[in-house]
C-alpha cells in the first residue's frame, strides 16, 4: 500500500508510506487524533449504562450505549454537569450529550468529552417509541395472520423473568394451580435499565431452540415509562418476532403499553393472565369433560329411546304383528289352484295319450306290417348297384335276382320271365 507524503509530530518531511519506509506506530495514533479532532463538537444519543465517579477527582467516567445495537462510547466529563442536570442522572436514563471526539494516541482509545448533558423527557421518548411502532407496523411485524397460536397443554413453558420477582412467582403459582403438572423452564434475566436487553436476548434464543418448550412467556409486573423502555427496543422486538415457538408478552402494564405486546403473538395484560392463557384449568377441563359425558350420555338415551319406540310402532303393524295372517290367507287359494293345475294337466295328458294311441293305430294300419299280413309281398331288387323295392315289371329284367318278403319271413328269387298285364287284366 503506497501512502502521500507527511509530516512527522517534529515537522519531518518524509517520503510515502510503503513496506520499506512503514509508519511508526506514534505517527498511526497521531493522524488518527488528527482525524478524530476535524469532526468537531458532535451531539449524541444513547443510555447510560455505567457512571463512575471518584472522590476529589474532576473526571467523571460514564459508558453510553446504543439501545438498538451492542454498541457504547466512553464519555467523559466534570463532575459538576451531572450534580447541575435538571433531573438526576442514573443508569439507565436516556440522555442527549454534546462533546467533542478526542483520540488519546498514548493509549489508543476514543472517548467523548462532554460539555452538555440533556434527559431524553418522557414526551420525547414516547413520541420515538411511535415512529418505531410505525415502522415495524409498515414492515408487518404487527400482523395478526403472523400470530402463532398457543398449544392447549405446551410440554414445558418458557419463563422469562426477574430473578425471584413477583412476577415470576404469579405465573408459577397459577400456572401450577391451574395445572399441578405443568412443567417450567425458568431463566432469570434483567428486566430494566441499559443491560436488560443483552440480557433477555441470548435467554430467548435459548428457550426457542429447546424443542420440548411449546410457548414462551416474558413477565414483569408493569413499571414506569422508562422502566419499560427495554421491551421496547427494536433488537428485542425483531427477535420475539423471528421466533418459532409462540411468544406470550406480560409485562403487566395497561396505559402505555410497550411494543412487545404487538410483536408477541399473545398480550396478556398481567403476569397472571399469562399463566392463564399458557395453560388450561385441570379442574374447568375436568367439569367440561364431566358436562361432555353427561350431555353424550343424555343424548344416547334419547336415541335409544326414540328408536325403541319407532321399532315398537313398527312392530305394531299388522304385517309384523300377525305375519302368518297373509299366508294363512293365500293357502287355500294356493290348495285350490294347485287342484286345478293338477287336474288341467291331467286333463291335457289324457288327451294327448288318446291322440297318441289314435295316432298309433292309424300307423299301424296304413304301414307295411299290416299289408304283408293281408298277403301282399315285397320285392326288392338285389343285383343293382342301389338295392330297392321293385315296383314296375319294368326293373325285372330275366336272369335278376329279387328277394321276397312275407309277413313272416323272405326268400331269394331268379326271374325267369315277366309278364305285363293291361289294365282290364288287373
Amino acid at each position: 500500500m503506497t501512502g502521500g507524503v507527511y509530516t512527522s509530530a517534529g515537522g519531518d518531511e518524509r517520503t510515502a508510506n510503503t513496506p520499506d519506509n512503514p509508519w511508526p506506530v506514534r505517527t498511526v495514533n497521531t493522524k488518527i487524533a488528527d482525524w478524530v479532532h476535524k469532526l468537531g463538537q458532535i451531539w449524541v444519543e444513547g443510555q447510560i449504562t455505567q457512571i463512575s465517579r471518584r472522590p476529589r477527582s474532576r473526571v467523571a467516567f460514564i459508558t453510553l450505549r446504543d439501545p438498538a445495537a451492542d454498541m457504547s462510547v466512553q464519555v467523559t466529563c466534570n463532575p459538576d454537569l451531572l450534580d447541575r442536570a435538571p433531573v438526576p442522572l442514573t443508569e439507565g436514563s436516556r440522555v442527549v450529550m454534546l462533546g467533542r471526539p478526542t483520540f488519546y494516541t498514548g493509549r489508543a482509545t476514543l472517548s467523548l468529552r462532554v460539555s452538555d448533558i440533556r434527559p431524553v423527557g418522557i414526551g420525547e421518548l414516547l413520541a420515538r417509541i411511535e415512529r418505531l411502532r410505525q415502522l415495524l407496523a409498515a414492515e408487518g411485524l404487527f400482523d395478526p395472520r403472523l400470530k402463532q397460536p398457543l398449544p392447549f397443554l405446551p410440554k414445558a413453558v418458557g419463563l422469562i423473568s426477574g430473578r425471584a420477582s413477583a412476577a415470576q412467582r404469579d405465573v408459577v403459582a397459577v400456572a401450577t394451580a391451574r395445572w399441578p403438572s405443568v412443567r417450567f423452564e425458568i431463566r432469570d434475566a434483567t428486566v430494566q435499565g441499559p443491560a436488560a436487553v443483552p440480557s433477555i436476548l441470548p435467554l430467548l434464543a435459548d428457550l426457542d431452540a429447546a424443542e420440548h418448550v411449546e410457548v414462551i412467556v416474558i413477565a414483569r409486573g408493569g413499571g414506569s415509562v422508562e422502566d419499560l423502555l427495554p421491551f421496547s427496543d427494536e433488537t428485542l422486538l425483531r427477535a420475539v418476532s423471528a421466533c418459532r415457538t409462540p411468544v406470550i408478552s406480560a409485562i403487566g402494564h395497561e396505559p402505555d403499553s410497550p411494543l412487545l405486546d404487538h410483536v408477541a403473538d399473545v398480550r396478556a395484560a398481567t403476569p397472571t393472565d399469562a399463566a392463564k392463557r399458557a395453560v388450561p384449568d385441570v379442574q374447568a377441563e375436568l367439569t367440561a369433560i364431566a358436562d361432555l359425558r353427561r350431555r353424550s350420555a343424555h343424548a344416547l338415551r334419547n336415541w335409544v329411546h326414540r328408536e325403541a319406540h319407532g321399532l315398537a310402532g313398527l312392530r305394531a303393524r299388522p304385517v309384523l304383528a300377525r305375519p302368518l295372517t297373509m299366508i294363512d290367507a293365500r293357502a287355500d287359494d294356493i290348495t285350490r289352484m294347485r287342484s286345478t293345475l293338477r287336474r288341467d294337466i291331467s286333463r291335457a295328458v289324457d288327451g294327448e295319450q288318446r291322440r297318441v294311441e289314435h295316432l298309433a293305430a292309424r300307423l299301424s294300419t296304413l304301414g307295411p306290417a299290416q299289408t304283408l299280413a293281408r298277403g301282399y309281398a315285397v320285392v326288392q331288387r338285389l343285383d343293382a348297384d342301389d338295392p330297392h323295392a321293385v315296383s314296375s315289371v319294368a326293373d325285372l329284367p330275366e336272369g335278376a335276382r329279387i328277394r321276397i318278403r312275407v309277413a313272416d319271413g323272405a326268400a331269394p328269387a331268379v326271374i325267369e320271365a315277366a309278364t305285363v298285364h293291361t289294365e282290364g287284366e288287373k
